[in-house]
């Protein structure tokens, strides 16, 4: 949520100090617990008078309990850290939004709830001043300063606020990076964060999303990591859209995007990738003046792509590579004015897939060979026009009892790839008739 001026000036940011000391004491308590655990637990019961399986089963889990009470510690202390830090600078930054509004009522400009200021000087003038500042040959251009300064105050107040917004939004992220748990010390990922950062300046920075240039080439990426999380929604039905409802629910161990491109002149690469680990579930139906579709699904288990793309102006190849590991089931059916699809797979195991194909001024040529280890079956056939726009027929099927794979095709078309492709060649058409007419009249 963007905080607004209304937010800003009517914060207390009083109990984040309370807090920051309460999560203190949280983590020296979590530091004794693990004195205490080591010393009367872990350290008696390796005292060598018991032996065996069982034993080293013990003492395995022993250690990641003694190290998530060494991990809880430092994950407090870095919170508590992040909070101290986040009063420090929400309390400077919500001061310096308060002494702008108070400077500008000083010199008789009034700030609404929403930050906008207004000059109301005159009205504190007596009728008799008003009436010869009315007749002031200079009267106009008066008013026209006293608005340029009103609205020189709202923007300043406007960018004010928006500092408290991008601070807000950085204690945010590093709330959520220490505690977020990605290794596989202690219980593995999920438990505490051993490596919590401490310093907003460094834990609070957003994720970057780098353009830069060298050599004629233009790139630009951005990447993005989450998780563990838990969740779920249902909502539904709804008439107005017309959709019947929709369900999911998840439990993310960690998902990761990144993508980027290459730019120079007429070439352009272009890349992708994903991975997912955990457990989800989705189901959802609905009908609407564009069609009617249904489709449910769940996985259990880790699943990665990647995918990329060459161009050099109308031609363009591209490729795609994904894997799963685990268990997962697919049905969907859908008719609309996009085109339709229908389709289902149980697979459990393990699979991988790899795309290529050729795309040639919009009207692209590809096929996909998948290799299975495990039982599972599919069959999927899709014609419809995706989220871009572009029109694909795709239909695939496979079956592996304990060992197979699934082969599939696919045909794109791209309408407005096409449409310059057409209208570069009559442009080509055009040039070339126009150098015939001029070498003719030249010949005459």
């Amino acid at each position: 949520m963007t905080l607004n001026y209304h937010d800003v000036m009517t914060a207390d940011l009083s109990p984040l100090a309370d807090v920051a000391e309460a999560w203190k004491k949280m983590g020296d308590r979590f530091g004794e617990l693990k004195i205490d655990y080591e010393k009367h637990v872990q350290t008696v019961l390796g005292n060598g008078n018991w032996q065996g399986l069982a034993f080293s089963t013990q003492q395995q889990y022993a250690s990641a309990t003694a190290f998530e009470f060494g991990a809880a510690k430092a994950e407090a202390l870095a919170i508590a850290s992040l909070l101290t830090d986040a009063h420090s600078e929400l309390t400077r930054l919500q001061k310096a939004v308060k002494d702008l509004v108070r400077d500008a009522e000083e010199k008789d400009y009034k700030v609404d709830g929403n930050g906008k200021a207004t000059y109301i000087g005159y009205e504190n003038l007596s009728e008799q001043e008003k009436y010869a500042l009315h007749h002031d040959p200079d009267y106009p251009k008066l008013m026209s300063d006293a608005r340029d300064k009103a609205q020189g105050w709202t923007d300043d107040i406007a960018k004010a606020v928006r500092a408290v917004d991008e601070a807000d939004q950085s204690v945010k992220r590093a709330l959520a990076r220490a505690t977020r748990d990605g290794s596989m010390n202690g219980i593995g990922m999920g438990g505490f964060n051993a490596h919590a950062e401490g310093d907003l300046a460094k834990a609070g920075k957003a994720e970057p999303k780098t353009r830069t240039k060298t050599d004629g080439w233009v790139s630009d990426g951005e990447a993005e990591a989450s998780g563990p999380d838990v969740g779920k929604s249902v909502t539904g039905p709804d008439t107005g859209s017309g959709k019947l409802g929709e369900a999911e629910a998840h439990a993310d161990l960690g998902r990761a995007t990144a993508k980027g491109s290459l730019t120079n002149g007429p070439m352009k690469l272009d890349g992708e990738t994903e991975a997912y680990a955990g457990i989800k579930g989705s189901a959802a139906g609905g009908i609407t003046n564009e069609g009617l579709q249904g489709e449910a699904g769940a996985l259990a288990g880790g699943e990665a792509s990647a995918k990329g793309r060459a161009d050099l102006g109308p031609i363009g190849v591209y490729g795609r590579a994904e894997t799963m590991a685990g268990a997962e089931a697919n049905a969907n059916a859908g008719a609309g004015i996009d085109g339709v699809h229908a389709g289902g797979e149980a697979f459990a195991g393990a699979k991988g897939s790899l795309t290529g194909g050729v795309d040639l001024g919009g009207i692209g040529v590809g096929g996909t060979a998948e290799g299975w280890a495990g039982p599972g079956a599919e069959a999927n056939m899709i014609f419809g026009k995706d989220a871009e726009g572009v029109w694909r027929f795709a239909p695939k099927v496979g079956v592996s009892p304990g060992l197979g794979g699934a082969l599939g095709f696919e045909v794109t078309v791209d309408p407005g790839k096409v449409a310059d492709t057409a209208s570069d060649a009559a442009n080509a058409v055009g040039d070339a008739a126009g150098w015939v007419a001029n070498g003719v009249t030249s010949l005459l």
